[in-house]
Protein backbone atom coordinates (compact mmCIF):
# COMPACT_ATOMS: atom_id res chain seq x y z
CA UNK A 1 0.00 0.00 0.00
CA UNK A 2 0.96 3.07 -0.98
CA UNK A 3 2.53 5.61 2.24
CA UNK A 4 1.58 9.44 0.96
CA UNK A 5 -0.42 10.26 -1.51
CA UNK A 6 -0.58 13.36 -2.82
CA UNK A 7 -4.12 14.76 -3.81
CA UNK A 8 -3.73 16.84 -7.33
CA UNK A 9 -7.31 18.29 -7.14
CA UNK A 10 -9.39 20.33 -4.92
CA UNK A 11 -12.85 21.00 -3.84
CA UNK A 12 -15.20 18.19 -2.53
CA UNK A 13 -13.38 15.51 -4.52
CA UNK A 14 -9.81 16.19 -3.22
CA UNK A 15 -11.95 16.39 0.61
CA UNK A 16 -13.58 12.52 -0.69
CA UNK A 17 -10.16 11.11 -1.44
CA UNK A 18 -8.47 12.87 1.53
CA UNK A 19 -11.61 10.81 3.35
CA UNK A 20 -10.61 7.35 1.70
CA UNK A 21 -7.07 7.67 2.44
CA UNK A 22 -7.48 8.41 6.36
CA UNK A 23 -9.65 5.18 6.31
CA UNK A 24 -6.91 3.77 5.05
CA UNK A 25 -4.36 4.63 7.03
CA UNK A 26 -2.56 6.81 4.17
CA UNK A 27 -0.87 10.12 4.78
CA UNK A 28 -2.21 12.54 2.60
CA UNK A 29 -0.46 16.46 0.96
CA UNK A 30 -2.96 18.95 -0.11
CA UNK A 31 -2.04 20.82 -2.88
CA UNK A 32 -3.85 23.89 -3.03
CA UNK A 33 -3.81 27.50 -5.05
CA UNK A 34 -3.40 31.40 -3.35
CA UNK A 35 -7.08 31.53 -3.63
CA UNK A 36 -7.49 27.94 -1.81
CA UNK A 37 -5.44 28.49 1.28
CA UNK A 38 -8.57 27.90 3.56
CA UNK A 39 -10.05 25.75 2.00
CA UNK A 40 -11.16 22.51 3.60
CA UNK A 41 -8.66 19.75 2.30
CA UNK A 42 -5.90 21.94 2.97
CA UNK A 43 -6.69 22.32 7.04
CA UNK A 44 -7.30 18.83 6.85
CA UNK A 45 -4.36 17.30 5.31
CA UNK A 46 -1.40 16.45 6.64
CA UNK A 47 0.58 18.44 4.51
CA UNK A 48 0.15 21.09 2.29
CA UNK A 49 2.04 22.69 -0.53
CA UNK A 50 0.88 25.97 -1.90
CA UNK A 51 1.60 25.47 -6.27
CA UNK A 52 0.34 28.94 -7.50
CA UNK A 53 -2.17 31.47 -8.19
CA UNK A 54 -5.37 31.34 -8.90
CA UNK A 55 -5.51 30.35 -12.16
CA UNK A 56 -5.77 26.44 -13.00
CA UNK A 57 -3.23 26.57 -15.50
CA UNK A 58 -0.45 28.03 -12.82
CA UNK A 59 -1.65 25.80 -9.87
CA UNK A 60 -3.22 22.64 -10.49
CA UNK A 61 -2.70 22.33 -14.34
CA UNK A 62 1.15 22.82 -13.55
CA UNK A 63 2.66 19.57 -13.36
CA UNK A 64 6.33 21.17 -12.75
CA UNK A 65 4.81 22.43 -9.76
CA UNK A 66 2.96 19.04 -8.73
CA UNK A 67 6.15 17.14 -9.00
CA UNK A 68 7.96 19.88 -6.39
CA UNK A 69 5.88 19.03 -4.53
CA UNK A 70 6.01 15.33 -4.32
CA UNK A 71 9.30 15.83 -4.20
CA UNK A 72 9.48 18.08 -1.13
CA UNK A 73 6.47 15.58 1.20
CA UNK A 74 8.14 12.67 -0.32
CA UNK A 75 4.47 11.59 -1.56
CA UNK A 76 4.88 8.13 -3.23
CA UNK A 77 1.47 8.26 -5.31
CA UNK A 78 -0.82 10.76 -6.97
CA UNK A 79 -4.19 11.12 -7.20
CA UNK A 80 -6.01 13.02 -9.80
CA UNK A 81 -9.58 13.17 -9.00
CA UNK A 82 -11.61 14.56 -11.74
CA UNK A 83 -11.19 16.48 -14.08
CA UNK A 84 -7.72 18.72 -14.00
CA UNK A 85 -5.09 16.49 -14.68
CA UNK A 86 -7.27 13.20 -14.30
CA UNK A 87 -7.45 12.28 -17.43
CA UNK A 88 -3.83 13.11 -19.30
CA UNK A 89 -1.83 10.18 -20.30
CA UNK A 90 1.37 12.48 -20.87
CA UNK A 91 0.66 13.11 -16.41
CA UNK A 92 0.94 9.80 -16.06
CA UNK A 93 3.78 8.69 -18.12
CA UNK A 94 5.55 11.85 -16.30
CA UNK A 95 4.77 10.83 -12.86
CA UNK A 96 6.32 7.00 -13.35
CA UNK A 97 9.50 8.65 -14.95
CA UNK A 98 9.65 9.98 -11.64
CA UNK A 99 8.84 6.82 -9.65
CA UNK A 100 5.69 8.09 -8.40
CA UNK A 101 2.15 5.91 -9.02
CA UNK A 102 -0.47 7.53 -10.61
CA UNK A 103 -3.97 6.79 -9.02
CA UNK A 104 -5.60 6.16 -12.39
CA UNK A 105 -5.47 4.29 -15.48
CA UNK A 106 -2.66 2.69 -17.89
CA UNK A 107 -1.37 5.49 -19.89
CA UNK A 108 -2.40 3.64 -23.31
CA UNK A 109 -5.61 3.21 -22.12
CA UNK A 110 -6.17 6.99 -21.20
CA UNK A 111 -4.85 7.83 -24.78
CA UNK A 112 -7.36 5.72 -26.34
CA UNK A 113 -10.15 6.77 -25.15
CA UNK A 114 -9.57 10.35 -24.87
CA UNK A 115 -9.54 10.10 -28.88
CA UNK A 116 -13.09 9.47 -29.30
CA UNK A 117 -12.50 8.14 -32.71
CA UNK A 118 -10.22 5.44 -31.42
CA UNK A 119 -12.46 4.86 -28.32
CA UNK A 120 -15.23 3.77 -30.47
CA UNK A 121 -12.94 1.60 -32.93
CA UNK A 122 -11.45 0.15 -29.54
CA UNK A 123 -15.39 -0.48 -28.30
CA UNK A 124 -16.65 -2.07 -31.23
CA UNK A 125 -13.32 -4.14 -31.33
CA UNK A 126 -14.35 -5.58 -27.62
CA UNK A 127 -17.93 -6.35 -28.88
CA UNK A 128 -19.60 -3.38 -27.11
CA UNK A 129 -22.34 -1.55 -29.38
CA UNK A 130 -21.87 2.15 -31.15
CA UNK A 131 -23.69 4.69 -32.19
CA UNK A 132 -23.78 4.38 -35.71
CA UNK A 133 -21.73 7.30 -37.65
CA UNK A 134 -18.25 7.42 -39.39
CA UNK A 135 -15.35 4.97 -38.91
CA UNK A 136 -13.06 7.70 -38.41
CA UNK A 137 -12.38 11.52 -38.83
CA UNK A 138 -13.83 13.80 -41.53
CA UNK A 139 -11.66 14.94 -44.04
CA UNK A 140 -13.85 16.26 -46.08
CA UNK A 141 -17.74 17.86 -46.33
CA UNK A 142 -18.36 15.81 -48.94
CA UNK A 143 -17.03 12.72 -47.40
CA UNK A 144 -19.35 13.73 -44.49
CA UNK A 145 -22.45 14.19 -46.91
CA UNK A 146 -21.89 10.70 -47.69
CA UNK A 147 -21.24 9.41 -44.34
CA UNK A 148 -24.83 11.41 -43.32
CA UNK A 149 -26.88 10.37 -46.47
CA UNK A 150 -25.88 6.50 -45.28
CA UNK A 151 -27.26 6.77 -41.91
CA UNK A 152 -29.68 9.34 -41.97
CA UNK A 153 -30.28 12.40 -41.04
CA UNK A 154 -29.97 14.38 -38.20
CA UNK A 155 -26.44 13.67 -37.38
CA UNK A 156 -24.28 15.19 -35.19
CA UNK A 157 -20.38 16.51 -35.88
CA UNK A 158 -18.55 15.61 -32.43
CA UNK A 159 -15.17 16.78 -31.87
CA UNK A 160 -12.65 13.74 -31.65
CA UNK A 161 -10.84 14.87 -28.28
CA UNK A 162 -13.79 16.47 -27.27
CA UNK A 163 -15.94 16.40 -24.05
CA UNK A 164 -18.69 18.45 -22.03
CA UNK A 165 -20.65 19.13 -25.13
CA UNK A 166 -18.08 21.77 -26.89
CA UNK A 167 -17.09 20.81 -30.30
CA UNK A 168 -20.59 19.00 -30.73
CA UNK A 169 -23.25 20.41 -33.32
CA UNK A 170 -26.50 18.51 -34.27
CA UNK A 171 -27.22 19.00 -38.52
CA UNK A 172 -30.75 18.30 -38.73
CA UNK A 173 -30.84 17.98 -42.82
CA UNK A 174 -28.36 18.38 -45.73
CA UNK A 175 -28.27 22.09 -46.12
CA UNK A 176 -26.75 22.25 -42.41
CA UNK A 177 -23.75 20.28 -42.44
CA UNK A 178 -21.79 22.20 -43.82
CA UNK A 179 -22.02 24.67 -40.98
CA UNK A 180 -21.87 22.34 -38.35
CA UNK A 181 -18.83 20.87 -39.58
CA UNK A 182 -17.28 24.16 -39.51
CA UNK A 183 -18.40 25.33 -36.65
CA UNK A 184 -18.00 21.82 -34.66
CA UNK A 185 -13.87 22.14 -36.12
CA UNK A 186 -13.11 25.79 -34.66
CA UNK A 187 -14.59 24.68 -31.18
CA UNK A 188 -12.57 22.10 -30.99
CA UNK A 189 -10.05 23.47 -32.16
CA UNK A 190 -10.17 26.73 -29.95
CA UNK A 191 -11.01 24.21 -26.73
CA UNK A 192 -8.75 21.15 -27.56
CA UNK A 193 -6.02 22.18 -29.91
CA UNK A 194 -7.26 19.74 -32.33
CA UNK A 195 -10.22 20.24 -35.03
CA UNK A 196 -10.68 16.49 -35.99
CA UNK A 197 -14.14 15.65 -35.80
CA UNK A 198 -16.35 12.69 -36.85
CA UNK A 199 -20.16 11.95 -37.30
CA UNK A 200 -22.56 9.95 -35.49
CA UNK A 201 -26.46 9.49 -35.72
CA UNK A 202 -28.52 11.86 -33.50
CA UNK A 203 -30.78 10.24 -31.83
CA UNK A 204 -34.01 12.16 -30.75
CA UNK A 205 -34.90 10.90 -27.32
CA UNK A 206 -32.31 8.82 -25.79
CA UNK A 207 -31.30 8.25 -22.27
CA UNK A 208 -27.78 8.34 -20.56
CA UNK A 209 -26.70 5.68 -19.38
CA UNK A 210 -23.08 4.63 -18.00
CA UNK A 211 -21.68 1.48 -16.33
CA UNK A 212 -19.23 1.53 -13.43
CA UNK A 213 -16.32 -0.95 -13.91
CA UNK A 214 -13.47 -1.99 -11.65
CA UNK A 215 -10.65 -3.30 -12.82
CA UNK A 216 -7.17 -5.02 -11.19
CA UNK A 217 -5.16 -4.25 -14.57
CA UNK A 218 -4.57 -8.09 -15.19
CA UNK A 219 -7.53 -9.18 -16.88
CA UNK A 220 -9.95 -9.43 -14.15
CA UNK A 221 -12.71 -6.83 -13.63
CA UNK A 222 -16.50 -6.48 -12.84
CA UNK A 223 -19.12 -4.08 -13.11
CA UNK A 224 -21.08 -1.94 -10.57
CA UNK A 225 -24.23 -1.24 -12.76
CA UNK A 226 -25.79 1.54 -14.09
CA UNK A 227 -26.28 4.81 -13.70
CA UNK A 228 -28.79 6.94 -15.46
CA UNK A 229 -27.63 10.42 -16.21
CA UNK A 230 -30.36 11.83 -18.60
CA UNK A 231 -31.02 15.24 -16.71
CA UNK A 232 -28.41 17.63 -18.65
CA UNK A 233 -28.39 21.32 -19.32
CA UNK A 234 -25.91 22.18 -22.59
CA UNK A 235 -24.51 18.23 -21.87
CA UNK A 236 -23.43 18.69 -18.50
CA UNK A 237 -25.34 16.48 -16.16
CA UNK A 238 -26.60 17.64 -13.11
CA UNK A 239 -29.25 14.59 -11.86
CA UNK A 240 -28.21 11.31 -11.82
CA UNK A 241 -29.87 8.18 -10.42
CA UNK A 242 -29.27 4.46 -10.18
CA UNK A 243 -30.61 1.99 -11.23
CA UNK A 244 -32.15 3.56 -14.53
CA UNK A 245 -35.77 4.09 -14.49
CA UNK A 246 -35.74 3.20 -18.00
CA UNK A 247 -34.28 -0.50 -17.72
CA UNK A 248 -35.16 -4.15 -16.20
CA UNK A 249 -33.01 -6.33 -14.32
CA UNK A 250 -32.34 -8.13 -17.47
CA UNK A 251 -31.13 -5.60 -19.55
CA UNK A 252 -29.20 -3.75 -16.85
CA UNK A 253 -26.92 -7.22 -16.27
CA UNK A 254 -26.74 -7.68 -20.04
CA UNK A 255 -24.94 -4.41 -20.92
CA UNK A 256 -22.66 -4.75 -17.39
CA UNK A 257 -21.42 -8.01 -18.59
CA UNK A 258 -20.54 -6.78 -21.81
CA UNK A 259 -18.27 -3.90 -20.53
CA UNK A 260 -16.87 -6.58 -17.80
CA UNK A 261 -16.10 -8.42 -19.97
CA UNK A 262 -14.21 -6.05 -22.31
CA UNK A 263 -12.72 -4.85 -19.69
CA UNK A 264 -11.23 -7.60 -18.59
CA UNK A 265 -9.95 -8.15 -22.77
CA UNK A 266 -8.44 -4.86 -22.42
CA UNK A 267 -6.94 -5.40 -18.99
CA UNK A 268 -8.60 -2.33 -17.75
CA UNK A 269 -6.61 -0.76 -14.24
CA UNK A 270 -8.83 0.95 -12.04
CA UNK A 271 -12.29 2.60 -11.81
CA UNK A 272 -13.84 4.00 -15.15
CA UNK A 273 -17.13 5.08 -16.55
CA UNK A 274 -18.72 3.58 -19.90
CA UNK A 275 -20.86 5.75 -21.15
CA UNK A 276 -24.27 5.12 -23.23
CA UNK A 277 -27.10 6.70 -25.40
CA UNK A 278 -29.85 4.05 -24.82
CA UNK A 279 -33.17 4.37 -27.10
CA UNK A 280 -35.44 1.89 -28.01
CA UNK A 281 -34.35 -0.96 -26.41
CA UNK A 282 -30.57 -0.51 -27.59
CA UNK A 283 -27.87 0.74 -26.42
CA UNK A 284 -25.03 2.68 -28.27
CA UNK A 285 -21.61 3.54 -26.74
CA UNK A 286 -20.31 7.21 -26.48
CA UNK A 287 -17.33 7.39 -24.88
CA UNK A 288 -15.40 6.11 -21.79
CA UNK A 289 -14.34 8.24 -18.55
CA UNK A 290 -10.96 6.79 -17.16
CA UNK A 291 -11.34 8.36 -13.87
CA UNK A 292 -13.54 8.74 -10.91
CA UNK A 293 -16.72 10.13 -11.80
CA UNK A 294 -18.64 13.06 -10.18
CA UNK A 295 -21.52 10.85 -9.57
CA UNK A 296 -19.69 7.79 -8.45
CA UNK A 297 -21.67 8.68 -4.70
CA UNK A 298 -24.60 6.86 -6.20
CA UNK A 299 -23.32 3.74 -7.32
CA UNK A 300 -21.46 3.21 -3.41
CA UNK A 301 -25.26 4.16 -2.20
CA UNK A 302 -26.81 0.93 -3.62
CA UNK A 303 -23.50 -1.14 -3.62
CA UNK A 304 -21.80 -0.45 -0.41
CA UNK A 305 -18.78 -0.26 -1.94
CA UNK A 306 -15.93 2.29 -1.54
CA UNK A 307 -15.18 2.71 -5.31
CA UNK A 308 -12.26 5.36 -4.14
CA UNK A 309 -10.80 2.88 -1.54
CA UNK A 310 -10.63 0.24 -4.22
CA UNK A 311 -9.54 2.90 -6.81
CA UNK A 312 -6.38 3.08 -4.22
CA UNK A 313 -6.18 -0.53 -3.48
CA UNK A 314 -5.70 -1.80 -7.05
CA UNK A 315 -3.75 1.07 -8.30
CA UNK A 316 -0.91 0.14 -5.69
CA UNK A 317 -0.91 -3.57 -6.86
CA UNK A 318 -3.14 -4.85 -3.93
CA UNK A 319 -5.49 -7.26 -6.83
CA UNK A 320 -9.70 -6.93 -6.96
CA UNK A 321 -10.80 -8.76 -4.22
CA UNK A 322 -14.05 -8.34 -5.67
CA UNK A 323 -15.98 -10.83 -7.72
CA UNK A 324 -18.82 -10.27 -9.67
CA UNK A 325 -21.00 -12.32 -7.58
CA UNK A 326 -20.62 -10.18 -4.32
CA UNK A 327 -21.81 -6.99 -5.98
CA UNK A 328 -24.93 -6.80 -4.51
CA UNK A 329 -27.59 -3.70 -5.12
CA UNK A 330 -29.52 -2.07 -2.28
CA UNK A 331 -32.08 0.20 -3.41
CA UNK A 332 -32.04 3.50 -5.41
CA UNK A 333 -30.14 6.40 -4.88
CA UNK A 334 -30.25 9.78 -6.61
CA UNK A 335 -27.43 12.73 -6.83
CA UNK A 336 -27.67 16.17 -7.44
CA UNK A 337 -25.14 18.51 -8.17
CA UNK A 338 -25.77 21.92 -6.17
CA UNK A 339 -24.42 24.68 -8.50
CA UNK A 340 -23.16 28.36 -6.69
CA UNK A 341 -25.52 29.90 -10.08
CA UNK A 342 -28.65 31.69 -10.65
CA UNK A 343 -31.51 28.91 -10.97
CA UNK A 344 -32.99 31.00 -14.06
CA UNK A 345 -30.16 31.85 -16.07
CA UNK A 346 -27.52 29.55 -14.89
CA UNK A 347 -24.85 32.34 -14.56
CA UNK A 348 -22.07 31.72 -12.09
CA UNK A 349 -22.57 33.12 -8.65
CA UNK A 350 -19.19 33.61 -6.51
CA UNK A 351 -18.96 35.03 -3.45
CA UNK A 352 -18.94 34.67 0.63
CA UNK A 353 -21.39 31.93 1.78
CA UNK A 354 -23.51 33.25 5.27
CA UNK A 355 -25.31 30.74 6.29
CA UNK A 356 -24.34 26.72 5.51
CA UNK A 357 -26.31 24.03 6.86
CA UNK A 358 -26.93 20.59 5.21
CA UNK A 359 -29.52 17.82 5.47
CA UNK A 360 -29.26 14.91 7.45
CA UNK A 361 -31.36 12.18 8.03
CA UNK A 362 -31.52 8.11 7.20
CA UNK A 363 -29.92 7.90 3.77
CA UNK A 364 -28.91 11.01 3.06
CA UNK A 365 -25.22 11.88 2.04
CA UNK A 366 -23.34 15.55 1.30
CA UNK A 367 -20.28 15.66 -0.41
CA UNK A 368 -19.03 19.15 -0.12
CA UNK A 369 -16.18 21.40 0.90
CA UNK A 370 -18.05 24.16 2.01
CA UNK A 371 -18.71 25.88 5.32
CA UNK A 372 -19.80 28.61 7.40
CA UNK A 373 -18.09 31.96 6.11
CA UNK A 374 -16.17 30.18 3.08
CA UNK A 375 -15.81 32.27 -0.31
CA UNK A 376 -16.33 30.45 -3.52
CA UNK A 377 -13.89 31.87 -5.51
CA UNK A 378 -14.36 33.06 -9.26
CA UNK A 379 -12.22 30.74 -10.83
CA UNK A 380 -13.26 27.23 -11.07
CA UNK A 381 -16.34 25.40 -11.54
CA UNK A 382 -19.33 26.42 -9.62
CA UNK A 383 -20.12 23.24 -7.37
CA UNK A 384 -21.02 23.80 -4.29
CA UNK A 385 -21.62 20.08 -3.33
CA UNK A 386 -23.25 17.07 -4.31
CA UNK A 387 -26.65 16.06 -2.42
CA UNK A 388 -27.13 12.32 -2.53
CA UNK A 389 -30.35 10.03 -1.09
CA UNK A 390 -30.58 6.53 -0.84
CA UNK A 391 -33.65 4.91 -0.15
CA UNK A 392 -35.12 1.08 -0.32
CA UNK A 393 -37.38 2.32 -3.52
CA UNK A 394 -37.42 5.07 -6.00
CA UNK A 395 -40.44 6.25 -4.31
CA UNK A 396 -39.23 6.47 -1.01
CA UNK A 397 -36.10 8.00 -2.64
CA UNK A 398 -37.76 10.81 -4.23
CA UNK A 399 -39.84 11.40 -0.92
CA UNK A 400 -36.55 11.35 0.87
CA UNK A 401 -34.91 13.91 -1.88
CA UNK A 402 -37.67 16.07 -1.53
CA UNK A 403 -37.53 16.58 2.47
CA UNK A 404 -33.54 16.82 1.95
CA UNK A 405 -33.47 19.87 -0.25
CA UNK A 406 -36.43 21.58 1.48
CA UNK A 407 -33.37 21.23 4.65
CA UNK A 408 -31.06 22.39 2.83
CA UNK A 409 -30.09 26.02 3.38
CA UNK A 410 -26.91 27.96 1.04
CA UNK A 411 -27.31 31.82 2.01
CA UNK A 412 -24.74 34.78 0.59
CA UNK A 413 -24.90 32.97 -2.83
CA UNK A 414 -27.47 32.54 -5.67
CA UNK A 415 -27.49 28.11 -6.11
CA UNK A 416 -29.62 25.24 -8.14
CA UNK A 417 -31.39 24.48 -5.01
CA UNK A 418 -34.56 25.74 -6.22
CA UNK A 419 -34.56 24.54 -9.32
CA UNK A 420 -34.13 21.07 -7.56
CA UNK A 421 -36.84 21.74 -5.40
CA UNK A 422 -38.72 22.13 -9.03
CA UNK A 423 -37.86 19.03 -10.71
CA UNK A 424 -38.66 17.07 -7.55
CA UNK A 425 -42.40 17.78 -7.69
CA UNK A 426 -42.65 17.29 -11.37
CA UNK A 427 -44.43 14.69 -13.15
CA UNK A 428 -41.98 13.33 -15.32
CA UNK A 429 -38.98 12.89 -12.56
CA UNK A 430 -41.62 11.46 -10.56
CA UNK A 431 -42.61 8.84 -12.87
CA UNK A 432 -39.18 8.35 -14.47
CA UNK A 433 -40.37 9.64 -18.42
CA UNK A 434 -37.84 11.74 -18.96
CA UNK A 435 -34.27 11.72 -21.74
CA UNK A 436 -31.31 13.97 -22.81
CA UNK A 437 -33.24 16.86 -24.05
CA UNK A 438 -35.76 16.68 -21.18
CA UNK A 439 -34.49 19.24 -18.86
CA UNK A 440 -33.44 21.72 -22.05
CA UNK A 441 -36.88 21.43 -23.35
CA UNK A 442 -38.85 22.13 -20.07
CA UNK A 443 -36.80 25.38 -19.40
CA UNK A 444 -37.38 26.63 -22.54
CA UNK A 445 -40.97 26.18 -21.83
CA UNK A 446 -41.03 28.20 -18.91
CA UNK A 447 -40.54 25.37 -16.58
CA UNK A 448 -38.41 27.37 -14.52
CA UNK A 449 -40.42 30.62 -14.09
CA UNK A 450 -42.06 28.42 -10.98
CA UNK A 451 -39.29 28.76 -8.91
Amino acid sequence: MFEKILIANRGEIALRVLRACKELGISTVAVHSTADANAMHVRLADESVCIGPPAARDSYLNVPALLAACEITGADAVHPGYGFLSENARFAEILEEHNIHFIGPKPGHIRIMGDKIEAKRTARRLGIPVVPGSDGGITSDAEAMVIAKTIGFPVLVKAAAGGGGRGMKVAQTPADLSNALANARAEAQSAFGDDAVYLEKYLAQPRHIEIQVLGDGHGRAIHLGERDCSLQRRHQKIWEEGHSPALNIAASNSIGETVAKAMRELEYLGVGTVEFLYEDGKFHFIEMNTRIQVEHPVTEAITDIDLVVEQIRVAAGGGLDLKQEDVKFFGHAIECRINAENPQTFMPSPGKIVAYHPPGGLGVRVDSAVYNGYTIPPFYDSLVGKLIVHGKTRSECLMRLKRALDEFVVDGVETTLPLFRTLVREKDIIDGDYHIHWLEDFLAKGGIDRV
